[in-house]
């Protein structure tokens, strides 16, 4: 698994994002996500870390679900864009 950036290391490295997507799921979908990615751990006896893993490289563990589920993270997690990100498409 990758090593996670914080927030300051992206900003030092990217500057200012365009954009920010936060993404919000219901308490029944943090649960579901939450117990799957446990069983991983446990399955693996603590040798592998459960998480999602999305095509733009997003990282959610379970302590991204518990802080958010506590109500300490107003989201699950946030996808940022930056203008390096942003492409042009011509149609032909």
């Amino acid at each position: 698994m990758s090593e996670r950036l914080t927030l300051q290391e992206i900003l030092r490295e990217n500057g200012v994002p365009e954009i920010k997507l936060d993404i919000h799921a219901t308490r029944t979908e943090c649960l579901k996500l939450r117990e799957k990615l446990v069983a991983i751990r446990d399955v693996s006896q603590g040798k592998e870390q459960g998480y999602l893993d999305i095509n733009c490289k997003l990282y959610i563990d379970v302590h991204d679900i518990d802080r958010y589920l506590s109500g300490e993270l107003d989201t699950l997690n946030e996808i940022y864009a930056f203008s390096e990100d942003i492409k042009a498409y011509e149609e032909k």
